[in-house]
């Protein structure tokens, strides 16, 4: 028997296995490879730091250390062939072969083993061809159909789709967006079925098996079965919906026979085999199969066993399976559910509670977990299970969520729903099982900025307290109230796209204060609610400070807000705004006057910002289908210059200031917040049946931007005035005698105009007649920068006929993957990112690539034993995907000059700083402590020798007397998301090409720079 055995992983799975094998008394010592911080010398178990990539290496290391038998349970390593190799080199292995692995890791190879020896399954179909695919979906009897890649990949990487049409989209993406990067040239199409599902599992020794409880996992991330799927959150076992009988004719008839088939086909499997089945209306059908425990699997298995797992093992490798029965607990229950950092981790996270969970009698099982300075740390996503075992499934749960109520991280979540199908399946009420938990353990509100504001009258919100107004403490004998609740809308979009939301906060406020208004009414009070996939606590303290500064602007209070993490309706990074406004008006004052309006009757405009907030899907969709990008530079004045994403973020303006004076004054008839219906269509509701109105829109100042959209999107004159308010954001009807004075009054806060006047309608004419816009928006062109229709128009359309093949590596976060992604998917783009490479596991931004449908790679160097190994595997990885160009985002591992030398011109990089000379990670500290007030970053070619030819592009960040360390670094970040994808641009074009060690522009580049340079001139 085994003195000291090997188990390779660093899961829960691992942690369990050796835990388990740690009460054998044949056991002296367990070693864990790489282990977690669960296994961290705890008895006797403890971790090894033996390289277990190479396969000659670690049987060496068995010998050494007399291992008697070897665990080898991640899915990549035994498709490796880590069995094989062990088994070759004399270490006896608990595991199946490569070949017999395929059964779990390549799912076309699945398929055609229940199918060929008749196994019930789902009828399937594999295909490499798109069109095939869809001519057999169109023609199948399925009621929904089931998409998936053929080869090696997670269970969670299936497409379910309700109809034909979704199910033909669905193989598309995989065959030709490659969107799980994993095995793309061959899909399989299946039927969708239903019924209650659950995991069988068995102990195989290559002839027999012996079965063990069967075991139900919850997969979706979130309460209810909503959220992405995954591994699992929540499992239980025995199941309840599963009947001895039933249990005894799967294992007779399904498991035997499956393991008879793996002898004919000469299949050596010794090991675990975990059978995921589900209960139909005609029977127990295979959905899939896994050639080892799954996590949540094998905690509440080994939970249940009773007998020595040593000596199973033992006598699975001998092949004696048969002479072990195996010992369960009898009535009892065991149950593990998981916690998990919501989103992908950025850093690491104190882990609390764990001691006083244990003392409750639980097992915790952990997952992504590090040990630093005698504290247990988050590594990842899926940190730790709380496992327990009590007398009924309910009991079992009500321990469980007793752990999880005192275990604490950062980002925590856990599911409160674990069990609820079988409880109910019992008959036994469904209740919260956490009761004392008020929310989620994850759900910390953020520090937002006071309350600001004052009025008579007014009483804030307390914790978990209503606010209050009292109008008649405000002065008002006998008010109406008004109110408005308004969303951004798509505006909101593109300044989560730009990364820019100090704008925000305001349009929120003016889109509400605004049509308060146009009522005539005195804003009173604004309250907002906060929605957000994942807390960025910077972007959330910048969006509520302009809240807070725009009710300062329009004069009224800042009474109450709500913030809420809606991990399941947001994704990370992804915010919803909405906005309350309460505002009063004396009966008999308030408007719109219609009976009031006459012929004769004078129009006053006030200036607009530029699109305030309307017109942002057309403007979104004239961006996507033009050359220009929201990082295209267009300058905006003498001496400045600004983004074209940062103009149409120019915030909304807010009306209180020149509006409620006027008010008082009674010299205003109507007046219109130029909104969502655009110039022409926020008359519409307003005017008499009698009267017309005309404007001339050579009477005020258009700013240019509203040019350059009518030309970039071809839109008609109607267009525009129907979606845009053209440079005029409110309108005032006076009457005549008054026009003069009411308009000096105005303007002394806006720019303002008479911009037309009320006429009598005449019947067959239009009601709103704009005189003269396509003339202005003709005239305008000129002013508008040609820096973004031409010259960047004319170096993003410089791109070969098929899109450069992108590679970007990446090590954390912080990089500017996100900006690379977006300018990747720009019509103009000449670059396609194909694949994303981390260093690491749990990086924040592989989720954002996954759902941008760019495979994924992780390739850990801390699983190979030199530099030159570890570069090979990414050369190969990068050679799979056809890539020609890589761009390191923040990458941070140190490639060899092998690598460098086989990539040369072609490795993309960006260093902090404008300075050659102090690159590095350090550099903004240089800037804030240096009298240098610029700081930025520089994009360059990657060589073996560093050299100064090799710079391709520069952007500057301004460095303020009042920048402190942290935020020169993210103004820094900022100007590398801003330059990176250009400079990927001018190599992707072959604008810019590597020569020797210089760097080289073509003619044509040359050309367009020198016009840009003129132009550049000219403008300021």
């Amino acid at each position: 028997m085994a003195d000291r055995v090997l188990v390779i992983g660093s899961r829960g799975r691992e942690h369990a296995l050796a835990w388990k094998l740690a009460q054998s008394p044949h056991v002296k010592q367990v070693l864990v490879a790489p282990g977690n911080a669960g296994t961290v010398n705890d008895g006797k178990i403890s971790n090894s730091a033996v390289l277990i990539s190479n396969h000659t290496i670690l049987a060496q290391f068995c010998k050494d250390h007399n291992i008697g038998f070897v665990i080898a349970g991640p899915e990549v390593m035994l498709t490796a062939g880590i069995v094989d190799d062990l088994i070759a080199a004399g270490v006896s292995c608990f595991g199946p072969t490569a070949r017999a692995a395929q059964l779990g890791t390549n799912r076309h190879f699945s398929k055609v083993f229940l199918e060929q020896h008749d196994i019930p399954t789902a009828r399937w179909k594999a295909f490499s061809s798109s069109r095939e695919a869809c001519t057999f979906i169109n023609s199948a009897d399925f009621p929904a159909f089931v998409i998936k890649p053929s080869g090696f990949g997670h269970r969670q990487e299936v497409i379910l789709a309700s109809n034909t049409e979704e199910a033909c989209k669905a193989t598309q993406e995989i065959l030709q967006g490659n969107i799980f990067g994993d095995y793309r040239e061959m899909v399989i199409v299946e039927e969708l079925l239903k019924g209650e599902e659950f995991s069988c599992l068995c102990f195989v020794d290559g002839n027999t098996f012996t079965s063990m409880p069967p075991v139900q996992v919850q997969k979706q991330l979130l309460d209810g079965e909503q959220g992405p799927s995954t591994v699992g959150m929540g499992a239980y076992g025995p199941v309840p919906q599963v009947s001895e009988a039933l249990l005894e004719k799967i294992k007779s008839t399904l498991l035997q026979h499956i393991i008879d088939c793996m002898k004919q086909e000469d299949m050596s499997y010794v090991g675990v085999l975990q059978i995921e089945l589900i209960l139909t209306k005609d029977g127990v059908k295979v959905l899939s199969m896994d050639c080892n425990f799954g996590d949540l699997q094998c905690q509440v298995v080994l939970r249940l066993l009773c007998h020595d797992l040593c000596e199973v093992i033992q006598a699975a490798i001998d092949g004696r399976l048969c002479d072990v029965t195996l010992s369960w607990s009898d009535n009892l229950t065991a149950v593990a559910i998981a916690m998990a950092w919501e989103g992908c981790p950025a850093q690491s996270a104190e882990i609390t509670g764990l001691l006083q969970a244990k003392e409750l009698g639980l097992e915790i099982f952990h997952g992504a977990t590090i040990k630093k300075n005698d504290k247990v740390l988050t590594n990842g996503s899926r940190v730790l299970a709380v496992t327990a075992i009590q007398q009924g499934l309910m009991s079992a749960l009500e321990e469980a969520y007793k752990g999880l109520e005192v275990i604490y991280f950062q980002n925590a979540t856990y599911r409160k729903d674990v069990g609820t199908l079988a409880l109910k399946f019992l008959g036994q009420s469904v209740r919260p099982l956490y009761e004392d938990i008020v929310c989620s353990i994850l759900s910390h509100p953020p520090k937002l900025p006071a309350l600001t504001g004052s009025k008579p009258g007014s009483h804030e919100e307390q914790q978990g307290t209503p606010a209050f107004y009292d109008l008649r403490a405000s002065g008002y004998t006998d008010p109406i109230i008004i109110s408005q609740i308004k969303g951004i809308g798509t505006k909101q979009k593109i300044a989560q796209l730009c990364n820019k939301h100090d704008t925000i906060g305001q349009d929120l406020v003016a889109m509400c204060v605004n049509e308060i208004l146009a009522q005539g009414a005195e804003p009173l009070f604004f309250l907002h609610h906060f929605a957000f996939g994942k807390l960025d606590v910077g972007v959330a303290q910048v969006i509520t400070d302009g809240i807070a500064e725009a009710c300062d602007q329009a004069g009224c209070l800042l009474l109450a807000r709500e913030a809420n993490e809606m991990s399941g309706t947001w994704a990370s990074g992804e915010y919803h705004l909405v906005g309350f406004a309460v505002g009063a008006v004396e009966r008999g004052r308030h408007l719109p006057q219609q009976e009031k309006v006459t012929s004769g009757d004078v129009l006053i405009g006030i200036s607009s910002s530029g699109l305030h907030s309307q017109g942002f899907s057309l403007v979104r969709k004239i961006i996507s289908t033009s050359l220009p990008h929201y990082l295209s530079s267009v300058p905006v004045g003498c001496n400045s210059s600004c983004t074209l994403g940062e103009q149409l973020l120019t915030p909304s303006k807010i009306y209180s200031k020149p509006l409620l004076p006027l008010f008082r004054s009674g010299n205003v008839k109507v007046c219109l917040h130029i909104a969502e219906r655009g110039l022409m269509g926020s008359f519409s509701n307003i005017l008499p049946e009698k009267n017309s109105v005309v404007l001339d829109a050579h009477c005020w100042k258009m700013p240019s931007i509203f040019s350059w959209l009518q030309e970039e999107g071809n839109l008609s004159e109607e267009e525009m005035m129907k979606t845009f308010n053209c440079g005029i954001g409110a309108v005032l009807v006076v009457q005549k005698e008054v026009a003069g004075q009411v308009l000096k009054d105005v303007q002394k806060y806006e720019d303002a105009w008479l911009i037309g006047k009320v006429i009598h309608h005449i019947s067959g004419y239009p009601q709103v007649e704009i005189r003269n816009l396509f003339e202005v928006l003709l005239q305008n062109k000129h002013l508008y920068p040609k820096s973004i229709s031409a010259v960047d128009g004319q170096l993003q359309s410089m791109h070969r006929k098929s899109k450069v093949k992108v590679a970007v590596l990446i090590s954390g976060t912080g990089t500017s993957l996100t900006a690379l992604l977006s300018y990747a998917k720009e019509p103009g783009s000449s670059a396609q990112i194909v694949l994303v490479i981390a260093d690491r596991s749990g990086v924040d931004e592989l989720k954002n690539a996954t759902l941008a449908g760019i495979p994924t790679r992780v390739i850990d160097h801390k699983l190979y034993g030199s530099r030159a190994e570890y570069d090979g595997t990414i050369d190969r990885v990068l050679e799979e995907f056809s890539v020609e160009l890589i761009c390191l985002a923040r990458f941070t591992r140190v490639l060899s000059s092998n690598f460098l030398r086989k990539w040369k011109g072609k490795i993309l990089g960006a260093y902090p700083t404008l300075s050659h000379l102090t690159q590095g990670g350090n550099a903004h500290k240089l800037a804030c402590s240096s009298t240098d007030k610029t700081a930025g970053c520089t994009v360059h070619f990657v060589l073996e020798n560093t050299s100064l030819e090799a710079m391709i592009l520069q952007e500057p960040a301004s460095v303020k007397a009042e920048d402190t360390e942290e935020t020169l670094a993210e103004k820094i970040r900022e100007a590398e998301s801003r330059a990176f994808p250009i400079a990927l641009q001018l190599v992707a074009s072959g604008m810019v090409q590597l020569a020797m060690n210089s760097k080289i522009w073509n003619q044509e580049s040359q050309k367009l720079i020198r016009q840009k340079e003129k132009q550049d001139c000219f403008y300021s």
